[in-house]
């Protein structure tokens, strides 16, 4: 049934349906983030922010060879980390983020990764979304990240009204099966990256094409 601002949400069984054959399309999604422990998967996802996945990999590839523990990272120093770095936005306030998450994990957490959201959110440069990606990639946990494709096509899909992050995430939290959480957050980015575009979304090859609701899309 359409709301007062004219957006229709898709029923609990199209739900379903939906994340059904998101696994069956692909059973086993991972972020496009290349890192080789979970260290490395926290510092990726901090430059991400406001990056591409693809911008990361290719300034991070030649720094992990060096680089992937707290402590070497400290090693290199500030101006050492830029200049690996220096080809992804914002690189010098992410350098400060990462350099002082760092020494506060050898500090507080002999330099694992917190397992409660509330310390991740402690970390510089973690807000909300990164302490959900990794409760979900690291713990198992059934978070879910909201980046800029998941807020711009759980509306559009039937998923969501919400208009903030938060708004999306507890919405998906809620509507979303149990047995598709691991994974939910991984299949909407990848459909929000590749099917589902801002600018000319293929509706023609969408494997939810039939059941997504197509708010504010013709």
């Amino acid at each position: 049934m359409p709301s007062n601002n004219g957006f229709v949400k898709a029923g609990a069984q199209e739900i379903g349906e939906i994340f059904r054959r998101f696994q069956e399309h692909n059973p086993s999604p991972a972020t496009e983030l290349k890192a080789p422990n979970y260290f490395t998967l926290l510092v990726s996802v901090v430059l991400s922010a406001q990056a591409t996945d693809k911008s990361v990999n290719k300034a991070t590839e030649a720094l992990y060879k060096i680089a992937d523990t707290p402590e070497k990272i400290l090693e290199l120093g500030e101006d050492g980390l830029i200049s690996y770095i220096k080809t992804i936005g914002l690189y010098r306030s992410k350098a400060k983020h990462v350099m002082g998450l760092c020494r506060m994990l050898i500090d507080e957490y002999g330099g694992q990764l917190p397992r409660k959201r509330e310390d991740l959110e402690r970390l510089p440069g973690v807000g909300r979304k990164t302490a959900n990606v990794v409760l979900n990639v690291v713990y198992g946990e059934p978070t879910m990240p909201v980046d800029t494709h998941l807020l711009r096509i759980s509306p559009r899909i039937g998923l969501s009204a919400g208009t903030t992050p938060l708004q999306v995430e507890r919405d998906l939290l809620e509507c979303i099966p149990a047995e598709f959480m691991n994974h939910a957050h991984h299949w909407l980015i990848l459909h929000g990256r590749y099917v589902c575009t801002a600018r000319n979304p293929k509706c023609t090859e969408c494997i939810i094409g039939d059941l997504c609701k197509h708010n504010g899309l013709e």
